[in-house]
């Protein structure tokens, strides 16, 4: 190729490219000054892998581990994710609040400061609610053969872990933060879980890839899922300006001991009642009564529907 076209059509690409107008107008261009930090992959990826070595020692980060080492090890472990964890959150409020040249950034990592020793008064709460997942997917499963292996192996408990501790970020109103370590789950295992969903315990996904749980869902306890499970949004209303309508609840509600199956959409702000099941490959898209039982009934001439059918119809299922 030309040297001297290849010049040309390098400053010609990099102009159209560095066109601050049109991508800030666009929202694209994200403007920081120099000693602005910025929230680091590599570090949120840290903070995860101290988390689980926290909740699951021995599992995770030193296997070596044992009863006379414990208090010093998870110390070492949680000194080193206050740092973190005061960090990320400084360059998160930063990155969102965009302060101007010459203003104090002290301010924000003071706000992280103390952020970040809400998270650490939270920690045994996170670890006692991530002990019921597991034991929710050691008793829902008749493969696993211990406890370990569940830990080890299946990603609803790696999920849970980062969703556990953004969900407790996003509560504080942390931005960006949390969004990026379910995200980074959401890379790891196929499993989608917004931040702000809430969760009960003994909460559990067999297999887990595919399933979505939307930013509104509120999820009761005992509840499970199958792989490919949508627990997501049926509209969006607009405003005037045709943009669709930010912070209104438009995600299912799960009352205790559901069960969905695999691949089933629930979609809207409807209330699944207490105990329902929902079989594989159904759409549902209004309330459920306590211990309904939705399935695909076969009808004449082949043609498939959901049908809402009670305990009763099974001989008192």
């Amino acid at each position: 190729m030309d040297s001297d076209y290849l010049s040309s059509l390098f400053a010609k690409t990099v102009k159209a490219l560095s066109d601050c107008s049109d991508m800030t107008e666009k929202g694209i261009l994200h403007e920081c000054n120099d000693n602005d930090p910025l929230p680091s992959a590599k570090a949120l990826e840290e903070i995860v892998e101290l988390c689980r070595s926290i909740f699951f020692p021995g599992f995770f980060g030193r296997n070596s581990i044992n009863r006379n080492t414990l208090q010093y090890t998870i110390g070492v472990s949680v000194e080193r994710l206050a740092k973190l964890l005061v960090k990320q959150i400084a360059a998160g409020l930063c990155f969102v609040a965009k302060p101007q040249v010459g203003e104090s950034r002290e301010p924000f990592y003071r706000k992280a400061d103390m952020i970040t020793q809400k998270i650490l008064d939270k920690l045994p709460d996170i670890r006692q609610i991530l002990e019921t997942d597991v034991i929710a997917a050691y008793n829902g499963d008749p493969a696993a053969v211990n406890i370990g292996e569940v830990i080890c192996c299946y990603p609803v408990i790696k999920t849970l872990t980062n969703y556990r501790l953004a969900h407790e970020l996003y509560k504080q109103d942390v931005p960006l933060i949390p969004r990026m370590l379910t995200e980074m789950a959401h890379s790891e295992t196929g499993i989608d879980i917004h931040p702000g969903a809430q969760i009960g315990h003994h909460f559990t996904i067999d297999h887990g890839t595919g399933v979505v749980i939307g930013a509104t869902c509120i999820i009761g306890n005992n509840v499970k899922l199958y792989q490919g499970v949508t627990l997501g949004a049926r509209s969006f209303p607009l405003d005037d300006d045709g943009n669709p309508i930010k912070g209104i609840a438009r995600h299912p509600i799960l009352e205790d001991n559901v069960i969905v199956y695999s691949n089933a959409t629930v979609l809207g702000r409807i209330t699944i009642g207490k105990g329902t099941v929902i079989g594989g490959n159904v759409w549902v898209t209004e309330d459920t009564e306590p211990g309904s039982i939705i399935v695909q009934a076969k009808k004449k001439k082949s043609k498939l529907q959901n049908d809402l059918i009670y305990p009763q119809d099974f001989g008192g299922l």
